[in-house]
């Protein structure tokens, strides 16, 4: 399958399409923690990390608007003392797009 958060994010936007829950959840596998949701009908990807206070949460945060805006796919995040929840879906698509579990991938690496 290959490493997702190396992998260069689809940007044409012909033909984009959202992925079936089977290989979204396949793809899933791979990424620990990850949970495939669904909010108002709305397929997405979600994980909530820990931090042991606000200023550590608020940093990851940071580092994760950085990494969405230097690709242009942002997703929802939700900082809360000690906490940061991150929600990854193509908003235009309505649903989990590859470029969804990618960047969900590349979150990963700003762990901790």
């Amino acid at each position: 399958m290959g490493n997702l958060a190396t992998e260069s994010l689809d940007t044409s936007k012909e033909g984009a399409k959202v992925l079936e829950e089977q290989e979204a959840r396949e793809l899933l596998a791979s990424l620990d923690g990850w949970s495939l949701i669904s909010v108002e009908g709305v397929p997405r990807l979600e994980k909530v990390y820990s931090f042991k206070d606000f200023k550590q949460a608020l940093a990851f945060t940071n580092q994760i608007g950085a990494l969405a805006e230097d690709v242009g796919h942002h997703p929802a995040l939700l900082t809360e003392w000690g906490k940061v929840t991150v929600t990854w879906w193509s908003h235009n698509l309505g649903g989990v797009h590859r470029n969804d579990l990618i960047m969900a991938a590349r979150t990963e690496r700003h762990k901790n």
